[in-house]
């Protein structure tokens, strides 16, 4: 294991150059993926297009394992623990999004995927006791504040009708879902199995969920014949899902769960500025506001303290 990995009550590791550049690529990529999310919702099942994301995914983890040359067998134990990692990061998550997704805005979705930083930092603090510093609490508040002002005109307007709600709880429990997958994680590498051999059996176990799944369901083994589509696919797939995960996971085993998670407060930030270009976003005052915030926030979460003389 990596010697900035984070141990129970040991100290945050030291921001590099290295982790600086996997955090901004976990931003980037999960923060584009919202807007390919969306472009696939639409005569596909929910389920069938996580799916064929998966199965792509899946495909190039392993050749990415096997070029590199890391270990594939492992004890009946880890097995287990990489079936749990698949249905939590890999298959359940996706669904509670893909389903939440279609009876309130896009932009919800990212505020309460958001949750993320707070979810993790009590996980954290339940399993593993590692400890919750007064400043990154409170750099995670401020930031799911800004968060919070940046998307409030869409959340007063969503309207709390049943459809509403029942999105909004199954977004809720897609990012306990991811959450739960980041606590398996952590105890995975933190029993020395490599990163890219436990997400490529998480993926398996993943995709074996989901196609039983569209089996039993019955759903039509079909992919939308457009551009819009099939590039959304390779892009969440090989991104969104292969590269994002690899960089977040990465993230997680070198600054704990507290900090790794508070990524997911920046994503709407980056799906914002990527309507702004595609769909002409308007911003408005409140808008800055949280954008501010949430950025404050981030430093907050991320500056180390100076050593004590």
């Amino acid at each position: 294991m990596s010697q900035t990995a984070v141990l129970p009550g040991s100290a945050p590791a030291r921001i590099d150059g290295a982790t600086a550049g996997l955090y901004a690529a976990t931003v980037f990529l999960w923060g584009v993926s919202w807007i390919g999310m969306k472009a696939q919702i639409g005569i596909v099942a929910p389920e069938m297009s996580v799916l064929w994301r998966f199965v792509l995914a899946c495909a190039v983890m392993w050749g990415w394992v096997l070029m590199t040359g890391k270990p594939v067998r492992f004890p009946r134990a880890d097995h287990l623990r990489f079936a749990v990692l698949g249905c939590c990061l890999f298959s359940f998550n996706f669904l509670c999004f893909y389903y939440g997704a279609i009876p309130i805005p896009s932009g919800l979705l990212s505020v309460v995927f958001s949750l993320a930083s707070i979810f993790n930092l009590v996980l954290g603090f339940v399993l593993f006791r590692q400890t919750v510093e007064p400043r990154v609490a409170l750099g995670g508040a401020i930031g799911f504040a800004g968060i919070g002002l940046l998307f409030w005109p869409e959340i007063a307007g969503a309207g709390f009708n049943a459809a509403a709600l029942w999105g909004l709880g199954l977004c809720v429990v897609g990012t306990l879902f991811f959450c739960s997958g980041n606590m398996m994680s952590t105890v995975v590498q933190r029993r020395g199995v490599p990163l890219l051999s436990a997400n490529a059996w998480g993926m398996t176990y993943g995709t074996l969920v989901l196609l039983a799944l569209n089996v039993v369901r019955g759903n039509a083994f079909i992919i939308e014949p457009t551009f819009k589509y099939v590039g959304a696919l390779f892009y969440l797939a090989i991104g969104a899902s292969v590269l994002a995960f690899a960089s977040y996971l990465t993230l997680l085993r070198r600054l704990g769960a507290a900090r790794a998670g508070y990524a997911t407060v920046l994503f709407p930030i980056v799906a914002l500025a990527v309507s702004t270009l595609l769909e002409g976003y308007a911003w408005t005052p409140l808008a800055v506001m949280g954008v501010v915030l949430a950025l404050t926030g981030n430093v907050l979460v991320l500056r180390r303290p100076a050593a004590k003389p």
